[in-house]
């Protein structure tokens, strides 16, 4: 299951993809316009922001803003920053391999065969969509 961070994150970057102008977008706009508690959404748009997804800028005319075009931000590269490894389990896992310890042989286990292509599936739509398909900018 998507977890809420990672459901608001998205619905923060679409909003702030959508905003016109280039001006930066306050929290509590964003907050208000998507149903999001600006608590909860201040620590996700600090994840972002260290991540290198979004600047900040402070100030009474401050917020946020997309560091790059949406075109160029791919969902492979928010999902990771906000839900963690793609992967179902650590032993498919192409950034955060683990062997499983219940597992002798991966070549002979089925469920490594299945999240392989769970895996691939994935990363296939994350890799192939852009903030800006969220966002019909």
């Amino acid at each position: 299951m998507l977890s809420k961070k990672t459901k608001y994150g998205l619905k923060a970057l679409t909003y702030i993809a959508r905003s016109e102008g280039d001006s930066p977008i306050q929290v509590s706009e964003i907050a208000k316009n998507e149903s999001i508690p600006q608590k909860f959404l201040e620590s996700i748009l600090l994840t972002l922001r260290k991540a290198g997804v979004l600047g900040s800028k402070k100030g009474k005319h401050g917020g946020y803003y997309l560091r790059n075009a949406p075109s160029e931000i791919k969902m492979t590269d928010v999902m990771r920053v906000l839900e963690g490894p793609i992967a179902m389990v650590p032993c498919v896992s192409l950034n955060y391999y683990e062997k499983c310890d219940d597992c002798p042989d991966e070549l002979k286990c089925s469920v490594h065969k299945l999240m392989i292509e769970v895996r691939d599936s994935t990363l296939k739509v994350f890799r192939n969509t852009t903030l800006q398909d969220l966002s019909g900018t």
